[in-house]
């Protein structure tokens, strides 16, 4: 489980086809700040959330980790356009008495949106993207959603697309700085949404 503040960001290092090309290997540069710096904290086997997703560790080393994705994977969340050089926000699984600042986020990634507009608004910047048509229904102005891996809060919901504020702490503290229009982001909806929607199918 992770809460969606973001604790680094790092870069994909490199890139390797693996299981006769259809699954692949990333290596991550960590940040040399903060938590990142101490990457031998990092175990094997450690659950990461990479953009929103959650990556296993396999082998680390001083600056950086690697982590294997399935071809599912690949295909249903933008990992598979990662290139070396991306930034990927990155979060160390939540450990017991942590403080939950953000909202509980499983790191499983529900769906792809993609950026349509982005404002300066005050001293922040509006963000609106347009989700899958699936997703639309889970997304609920003052709602949580998690946006490669960043908590935030849902402020207006028109159809299939919807807006957050993004304040300057956030924006500098993660991908958000590079994003830009008509760029794929990681979306995983509020876990509630998901299990409501689940037991209404049975009412």
């Amino acid at each position: 489980m992770f809460t969606g503040l973001i604790t680094g960001v790092g870069t994909v290092r490199e890139v390797l086809p693996i299981g006769q090309g259809r699954d692949a290997r990333f290596v991550i540069a960590v940040p040399p700040t903060g938590e990142w710096a101490a990457i031998n904290a990092v175990k094997l086997g450690a659950s990461i959330a990479c953009s929103g997703c959650c990556l296993t560790v396999i082998e680390r080393g001083d600056d950086w980790f690697a982590v294997e994705v399935s071809a599912e994977s690949l295909g249903l969340t933008t990992l598979g356009a990662w290139k070396p050089g991306a930034n990927i926000n990155l979060e160390g699984s939540l450990k017991l008495g942590d403080e939950l600042g953000g909202h509980l986020v499983s790191g499983h990634v529900d769906g792809v949106a993609v950026v349509i507009e982005m404002t300066p608004e005050n001293g922040s910047t509006r963000w609106r993207f347009e989700l899958p048509v699936a997703l639309a229904k889970f997304v609920a102005p003052k709602g949580s959603i998690a946006i490669n891996g960043v908590s935030l809060t849902v402020n207006e919901v028109d159809g299939v697309c919807f807006g957050v504020n993004i304040i300057p702490h956030t924006t500098q503290h993660t991908n958000f700085a590079t994003l830009a229009v008509g760029d794929a982001v990681n979306i995983e909806i509020d876990m509630l949404a998901r299990y409501v929607a689940r037991l209404r199918e049975f009412a």
